[in-house]
């Protein structure tokens, strides 16, 4: 009898599964490596850096994994990333272990990761576009927006919990068995190769070629290239918020596990709650106004919240905002580009639009530890509290990222995007 591997929605929903457990694993392991990093340093820009290292690599390969991505078996690109992070974590297991870990090699293990995590984005973007009809591409991503949320509502308390029992390399171990759900459910199912476009076949040429192909693909459209500037103007401001949510509540909240946790798991419940909204809804008809409106939301309830909130209570209700807008952000956005651009090229497209926009995210990431620190905390008036000048560069990413997002309305090339571009071309099966 022929084995016959699931596929569709049916064999999504394995894969997104798998990376639901292998997520929690990996969150719980970045929770240990928050505290542990903070209790060693206590310097905001220790922790923004951790961040940094690890997120440098994934941009700056992102368009050579693009090229891979388009020419290798997606299924394959998708199991050697995830068995590169389980490495990782692996590594900084023993060298804990032998009581030899330090920050620098959190720095260079991490840079190491995200060189292979580089080809995770393409990859899995790519592989919803072949496995799914375009009518779900917003409920998926409202899956896949759910996935990291789910495992942020557990993994902060489990963390915080398991810290003082099992310690921290019982939780990387931990990481590790979770690994192997993903890998499991990838190797279950199956995931379809893109059919042959036209274009896709016109862009075929040596590597150098398809390398800038992306950038060449961008170019020629007004509405992708508008809706790339725009992102890179919002990521730097989100990612001040996303990067200084953490110290910034551990500097106000005196080192506090249990309540830095409880902002993050509520953080994590808005996550779920709005990823399952806009998978069950599908999100607006239009996916413009879900990424304006929602990002405005993000910076305006979330972060805006995080930085002037007094204690847990709004802190909590800040982080809630701040997730639960974000898969209406990432979702249509995502749903637009994956409905415009033909599936075999999507690894290159997707990989130039994932450069360009988080570059600027990088340099928010390693500028808000230095602007709170060293910018804004100088000029808070004597008194103001721990943490001051953190909360304070939190208020101004707030403002001027939700003034960036509805500014896009002004823009025509944003604000009509998707009637502006064309529907993609389906190409020839392979």
């Amino acid at each position: 009898m022929k084995f016959s591997r699931p596929g569709g929605m049916t064999a999504f929903s394995i894969v997104w599964f798998g990376q639901v457990v292998s997520l929690l694993g990996s969150a719980m392991t970045w929770f240990a490596f928050t505290i542990w990093a903070w209790q060693k340093t206590g310097q905001a820009t220790t922790l923004a850096l951790i961040s940094a290292f690890a997120f440098l690599p994934t941009v700056l390969f992102t368009p050579v994994a693009g090229v891979l991505v388009d020419r290798w078996n997606r299924k394959l690109v998708m199991l050697f990333s995830d068995l590169a992070s389980a490495l990782g974590t692996l590594a900084v297991l023993i060298l804990f272990s032998t009581n030899r870990l330090e920050i620098w090699h959190i720095y260079v293990i991490g840079i190491l990761a995200g060189f292979f995590t580089a080809f995770q984005y393409p990859a899995y973007s790519a592989a919803v576009t072949t496995m799914l009809p375009k009518e779900h591409y917003a409920r998926a991503q409202g899956m896949l927006g759910l996935a990291p949320a789910i495992s942020g509502i557990l993994a902060p308390v489990l963390a915080a919990a398991l810290l003082g029992t099992i310690g921290m390399a019982n939780i990387m171990v931990i990481d590790l068995l979770t690994f192997l759900a993903a890998f499991a459910t990838l190797l279950w199912v199956r995931v379809p190769q893109p059919p042959v476009s036209e274009t896709g076949r016109a862009s075929r040429g040596n590597f150098r070629q398809e390398l800038r192909f992306g950038f060449g693909y961008l170019r020629t459209r007004a509405s992708l290239r508008a809706l790339v500037i725009l992102f890179a103007f919002t990521n730097f401001f989100l990612a001040i918020g996303a990067t200084l949510l953490a110290p910034s509540i551990l500097a106000r909240a005196d080192g506090s596990e249990t309540v830095l946790a409880t902002v993050q798991s509520v953080g994590a419940v808005g996550g779920v709650v709005g990823g399952a909204l806009l998978a069950l809804w599908g999100g607006p008809k239009r996916r413009i106004h879900s990424i304006l409106l929602g990002g405005a939301g993000a910076c305006l309830l979330g972060v805006l919240a995080l930085g002037l909130g007094p204690g847990l209570l709004i802190w909590a209700a800040g982080s809630f905002f701040f997730s639960f807008f974000e898969p209406f952000v990432e979702g249509g956005n995502l749903a637009i580009w994956q409905a415009k651009v033909e599936a075999d090229v999507q690894g290159r497209v997707f990989s130039a639009r994932h450069l360009l926009v988080q570059l600027p995210y990088l340099a928010g990431m390693l500028a808000s530890g230095p602007l709170a620190e060293y910018g804004l905390a100088p000029l808070i008036p004597p008194g103001s509290g721990p943490g001051a000048g953190l909360a304070w560069t939190l208020v101004l990413a707030a403002v001027c990222g939700a003034a960036a997002f509805l500014a896009g309305y002004a823009f025509r090339s944003i604000r009509e995007a998707e009637s502006l571009l064309p529907e993609r071309n389906l190409g020839e099966t392979k």
